[in-house]
């Protein structure tokens, strides 16, 4: 499965410094040192895969759409580009902020140094940084999630539908926040069913070797852990789960998708039925009220984590195999309650 879904991304990945082509078709010509005299709405500078990635960059955009639906904003969103430096990723944020963007906002932890360097010059702008959680600053917030919840939950799908007793979970990038999502993974697959075997995999040790962005590198880990007995994939690698999932719809065994609920997109229709569920994090959530709180005048500021509780982190029920499976169900609930009450404690690491 090569990058189809990005053809349109790809035509303006060369202006994405620029940051003058919106994506809703607005700029703004303000010049002030700290915002423009209008609000022009939010603006999201995206994470490797870009727009298109049918995950993490999505979720955020669809939260950039509503925004813009309910506010009568005029929202933009740029596009990455290949082996950029934190400077250009500081360069991009200063722009939009100079532009009249409120709040702005950096998709990934990869824009931690950046909007650090960017808050500190525009204090009257709010930003917002999805997935990291180190920036202490009154205008900043940190959009982060309890990722490995709903990890679990995905584990415990994986054990109770599982018939070979192997498992596989495909990591896109070796680091700390890709580690919740197999640690609660495979604490659920170990509470829910004795001998299962997880066989674990991350396919880059950084994101500027192609961890979430390539969907042929997840297709050939993924065809590695099947060829090995797994019968049951979990992918946290963006773009690149896409070849996981097209890897399990060809072998006829189950996908589970992640961030968004990956059996309802488009760009994996053809695949759908091989979709077993989604370990989802509410991203367009994040963005949304981020963008809110900036309208009604009191800013999100600080850590903002969501959970099991919030329903900010979630499992799928789309794909009607899982959800009319009341075995399977009731374990899920079970596990749910039992996490929301705090009798079971998930481990992020």
């Amino acid at each position: 499965m090569r990058r189809v879904s990005r053809i349109a991304a790809a035509s303006v990945a060369t202006a994405a410094l620029a940051v003058t082509v919106s994506a809703c078709g607005s700029s703004s010509s303000s010049t002030s040192s700290d915002g423009g005299d209008k609000n022009m709405g939010l603006a999201l500078a995206y994470d490797v895969g870009g727009k298109g990635d049918q995950s993490f960059n999505d979720a955020a955009s669809a939260g950039m759409d509503k925004a813009d639906q309910e506010f009568g904003y005029k929202s933009t969103a740029v596009e990455p580009q290949d082996g950029e430096s934190d400077a250009d990723k500081v360069q991009r944020l200063e722009t939009l902020a100079k532009q009249g963007y409120n709040p702005v906002i950096g998709v990934g932890f990869a824009y931690a140094p950046a909007v650090k360097a960017a808050a500190a010059k525009f204090p009257k702008t709010t930003f917002g940084i999805v997935d990291d959680n180190t920036i202490t600053a009154n205008n900043v917030a940190d959009l982060v999630f309890h990722e490995e919840q709903a990890s679990y939950l995905a584990g415990v799908a994986a054990a109770k539908t599982t018939k070979t007793n192997t498992v596989g979970f495909v990591g896109g990038v070796d680091v700390p926040l890709i580690h919740k999502f197999e640690a609660g993974f495979k604490q659920g697959v170990a509470d829910t069913k004795k001998g299962v075997t997880v066989k674990s995999q991350y396919l880059t040790q950084t994101a500027e070797e192609g961890g979430f962005s390539s969907p042929d590198k997840g297709e050939n880990a993924a065809n590695g852990q099947i060829d090995a007995g797994a019968d049951v994939v979990y992918a946290a690698a963006g773009l690149s789960g896409q070849g996981v999932i097209k890897a399990a719809s060809e072998h006829k065994i189950w996908a589970i998708g992640v961030d968004s609920d990956q059996y309802k997109q488009d760009a994996l229709a053809k695949y759908k039925d091989s979709i077993l569920t989604s370990a989802m994090k509410d991203v367009s959530g994040a963005v949304f009220n981020l963008a809110k709180s900036v309208k009604d005048g009191k800013p999100e500021t600080g850590e903002v984590r969501a959970s099991l509780a919030t329903g900010g982190v979630s499992l799928s029920d789309s794909n009607p195999v899982f959800k009319n499976n009341a075995d399977l169900q009731k374990a899920i609930k079970k596990a749910e309650e039992a996490i929301k009450s705090g009798s079971i404690k998930v481990k992020d690491s």
